[in-house]
Order: C-alpha cells, then sequence, then structure tokens
C-alpha cells in the first residue's frame, strides 16, 4: 500500500479506536503480546537478516540498538502487557465545574487520532508505540527506519494477528512500507490525515521533522546528558552513577555524554573516574571509554584532547566529554549553554547546591544523586513510552498514556441559552 493508502485506512477506524473499552483494549493488548511471543522465530529470521545488512554500515553499539533475541522479544511483550495493567486514560474527567446558571462543564481526557511515529533502528519502539497508542484510544501509523525495516514489518504482522484474533481492525496499527525520504515528507505533509506527528532518533531526524511538518508534533529524544559531581559528593557514589549512566547502554538517549566535576574533587575523583571508565573496563575486556578532556581535566589525568564541539555531541557510544568547573554555579551556566534539555544529574551530600540544582536546570528530568538512565516510561512506571519529549508544551519527559491523550470540554445543560 502507498502511504497516502495507509493513511486514509487509519482515519477510517479512528472512531473505531476511540471507542474501545478499557476491557477491549486489554484483550486486545494481551492476544498482541500473546501473538509476538508465538511469532517469536520469524521475528528472530527477519531481524537477523536486517543486522546482516547493517554491519559495516552502523557502528557497533547502534547494531546492538538493531538486534533482537528471544529475551528482547519476551521484554517487548511484557512491554505491552505493562501497558495494559495501567489505568485507561480515555473519559478520565480532568477538572469539573457546575455554573451557577446549572450547566456542568467537564474538561475530559480523549484521544489523539492517528498518531503518526518516524524512528530509526530500534525494533521495540514498534511495539511500545503500538501498544501505547492502542491503549489510549489512538489509532497507530509507525514509519520505521530502512535499516530495522524487516524486524519492524514481522513485529507489525504478529501484532495485527493478535488484533484479529479478538475481532478488531487491524489497521488500528499500521506499518508504513515505504523507507525512503519521500513516505517521511508525506508523514508531516498529512494535513488533516495525522493528528499528531513524533519523530523519535537522531538530532538531523528530530531537526527537519520539526522544521519541516505541517502536522502537529512533538520534538523528543536528542540526549546530551550531563553528570556534574559536586565538591561535596561521595566519590565512590559519583563513579558508581556515572559509570552505569555512561555504559550501562550508551546508544540511548538518556546516557551521559559529559561529566563536569568541581574542582574541590577533581584531583581525587579524575583518577578514580579513569580507573573506573578506562583500566578497568579493559582488565576485563569491555569496551573502555574514550574520555575527551578539557585543559584543567587533561593536567590531571591522561586523555583525549577535547575540540570544539566535543561538550555538544551526542556521541551514542563509548565516548564522554569531562570538563573542571569552579563551582555549582559554573556547571549550571555550561548545561544551560550545552543542553538538549534531556536529562541532568547533580551527584552532591549538600541539599542546598541539590535544590539550587534542580530549580535552575531546564530541563525534561533533573536527578539528585541518581543516574541519568531511569528516564525511561517502563521506569517512570508508566509501561513503555512514545518517545521522551524536551519540548515543554502539551508533553514533556517520557510519553505515556496520558500524553497520548488531549481535553475536550464537555457541557451539558437543560436548555440553557445565553
Amino acid at each position: 500500500m502507498t502511504t497516502e493508502q495507509i493513511l486514509h485506512s487509519a482515519k477510517a477506524v479512528r472512531g473505531v479506536a476511540a471507542t474501545l473499552t478499557g476491557e477491549q483494549k486489554r484483550e486486545a493488548l494481551a492476544a498482541m503480546a500473546q501473538a509476538l511471543l508465538s511469532a517469536e522465530s520469524e521475528i528472530l529470521m527477519a531481524n537477523a537478516e536486517d543486522v546482516a545488512a547493517s554491519r559495516g554500515v552502523i557502528s557497533d553499539v547502534m547494531i546492538d540498538r538493531l538486534t533482537l533475541t528471544p529475551s528482547r522479544i519476551a521484554s517487548m511483550a511484557e512491554g505491552v502487557l505493562a501497558v495494559s495493567r495501567l489505568a485507561d486514560p480515555v473519559g478520565r474527567v480532568l477538572e469539573r465545574v457546575e455554573r451557577p446558571n446549572g450547566l456542568v462543564i467537564e474538561k475530559t481526557a480523549v484521544p489523539i487520532g492517528v498518531v503518526a511515529i518516524i524512528y530509526e533502528s530500534r525494533p521495540n519502539v514498534t511495539s511500545d508505540a503500538a501498544a501505547l497508542a492502542l491503549m489510549s484510544g489512538n489509532v497507530a501509523v509507525l514509519r520505521g527506519g530502512k535499516e530495522a525495516y524487516r524486524s519492524s514489518a514481522a513485529i507489525v504482522t504478529a501484532m495485527r494477528r493478535g488484533l484479529a484474533s479478538v475481532g478488531l481492525p487491524i489497521e488500528l496499527v499500521s506499518l508504513v512500507e515505504d523507507t525512503t525520504r519521500a513516505s517521511a515528507r508525506e508523514l508531516m505533509e498529512a494535513v488533516g490525515l495525522v493528528d499528531l506527528l513524533i519523530p523519535r532518533g537522531g538530532a538531523g531526524l528530530i531537526r527537519a521533522v520539526t522544521e519541516q511538518a505541517k502536522v502537529p508534533c512533538i520534538e523528543t529524544g536528542t540526549g546530551i546528558c550531563h553528570v556534574f559531581i559536586d565538591e561535596s559528593a561521595d566519590p565512590q557514589m559519583a563513579i558508581s552513577i556515572l559509570t552505569n549512566a555512561k555504559t550501562s547502554r550508551p546508544s540511548v538517549c538518556n546516557a551521559a555524554e559529559v561529566c563536569l566535576v568541581h574542582e574541590g574533587i577533581a584531583e581525587k575523583l579524575l583518577p578514580m573516574l579513569r580507573r573506573a571508565l578506562v583500566d578497568e573496563r579493559k582488565e576485563k575486556g569491555e569496551i573502555p571509554v574514550e574520555l575527551r578532556l578539557d585543559k584543567r581535566a587533561a593536567e590531571i589525568i591522561d586523555g583525549t584532547p577535547a575540540v570544539d564541539g566535543d561538550f555538544d555531541t551526542e556521541f551514542l557510544d563509548y565516548i564522554l566529554a569531562v570538563r573542571v568547573v569552579d563551582s555549582i554555579d559554573e556547571a549550571i551556566s555550561h548545561i544551560s549553554l550545552h543542553s538538549t534539555h534531556h536529562s541532568e544529574a547533580i551527584v552532591t551530600s549538600s541539599s542546598e547546591n541539590a535544590d539550587r540544582f534542580v530549580t535552575l536546570i531546564d530541563s525534561a528530568a533533573v536527578y539528585v544523586n541518581a543516574s541519568t538512565r531511569f528516564t525511561d516510561g517502563g521506569e517512570f512506571g508508566l509501561g513503555c513510552e512514545m518517545g521522551i519529549s524536551t519540548q515543554k508544551l502539551h508533553a514533556r519527559g517520557p510519553m505515556g498514556l496520558r500524553e497520548l491523550t488531549v481535553y475536550k470540554y464537555i457541557v451539558r445543560g437543560n436548555g440553557q441559552i445565553r
């Protein structure tokens, strides 16, 4: 099918999605989760073809994002079930006002409609997005990257089997077949067919969508995330948090890309940092982190001299930019200039500094003594996420069910006129 045909088919079932009961949606999601598990072999076969075609084309850490395993498919199915266990967001009365003239006004949560998602090399986004869209009463139109197309197609085929098994139209979840830029452009210009467009991927994709889209869109994802280690920080805690934030999965948007270290702790902490991220990882046969150091950090430990742009780059790799700062205010100033407003953390024993940091840092998620890797729908109790919004209007941070609804005013009277 052409992209236009897919969009018209999606619009045709928008009313079906909006009127599903919570029980119908839970039944459908359970069937979709089971269908994913039943289709494990065909999904893995399709994914193996994607991985083989991508080797030598994308980096090893991006290959990791692309690769599916039986345990990752099981996690995808569990993510779908986790969404089904959440409260139905549709129909919630957000505010209720009874006017002196007897009118009852209820601000009520309703689905957005047709939600299109453009994403890149993470096949698990396919199931996450479909589950969230269905549970929030929306229709999902998915447009994955060409490197993951076979995997995404196998996943959507399985989920559609689940929908059909409970008597629902398969058009509630669709995958765009065209992986060229033309289909992305069609989605961006599909006024009247797409109610919301969500780009989920690298900085180039997000910039293109937010600059060119004629339909409403939400800016998501790009993560130049910072960890600031304050003078009063517990050194072992700081190293533990930074190691997790940088190395647990460096290819994702909530991984740390920049470490700022207060000068008062730099002489003690930086050698520990190098030991943990470089030397110990080499000893274990793990990939060491390349440390890109400003001049002051380079006077204390060995690493690669930082160049222009290193503090403005989402590396998505085993690379960390490191800078020594004079004060918490210099750290806050640096983050304000270089952050993409995703996730930032402070490691400190000072409640005063913690409060100052969380007040002045203007990002979607701000952490005190915890890893930035928690910025995730599942970790926030949302089941999974449609993306992580770094803007301020409508949705901010991990986008779960409630962020996929809007509201309308339902006004009930008994003959009032103005």
